[in-house]
């Protein structure tokens, strides 16, 4: 018991060190990214705000996906690892791990119509992303599933006794 506490607090601490440092760059880092860019490149300087937009919107999602990730490890925690507010907390990180790599594949085909410098170091990150993004997706989807089938035999074992 004491070990799988451990555990889920060491997995809790994991997703705030993921958390906070994106949290940081959203807030702190964009827009001087996006301002150093606009006075660098005046050519391009009206993508600043869609920039920005975009960055953002690429951060909600994966900031409810960690909030979603949180809520699991406290099921766990309190032993409610099987029960429908797991399954729905799994469903809602694989929505947003889809809006992720929608967003992702969305700017990296903005990338190879409209951008005409060199552009494969980007297109080569937003397909790591969107590879990474899959990878997340299909275990969330069989953690989902799997959780579903126990929950499942669970009820159907209730009603056989």
């Amino acid at each position: 018991m004491k070990r799988k506490l451990h555990s889920i607090f060491f997995l809790k601490g994991v997703v705030f060190l993921i958390g906070i440092p994106v949290l940081a760059f959203c807030l702190f880092g964009l827009p001087g990214v996006a301002s150093r860019d606009a006075a660098a490149n005046p050519e391009t300087a009206y993508l600043q705000v869609p920039f920005l937009i975009c960055s953002y919107a690429l951060a909600i999602p994966f900031f409810i996906a960690l909030y979603q990730t949180v809520k699991l490890l406290t099921y766990i925690d309190t032993n409610k690892a099987f029960s429908e507010l797991a399954v729905h907390a799994l469903k809602v990180i694989q929505y947003c791990v889809i809006t992720v790599s929608i967003i992702i594949v969305l700017g990296v085909v903005f990338v190879a119509f409209f951008m005409d410098e060199d552009r494969t170091g980007i297109i080569m990150l937003g397909l790591i992303g969107t590879l990474a993004s899959s990878i997340i997706v299909a275990f969330a989807t069989l953690l989902q599933k799997l959780l579903q089938e126990a929950l499942d035999r669970q009820v159907e074992n209730a009603l056989t006794i």
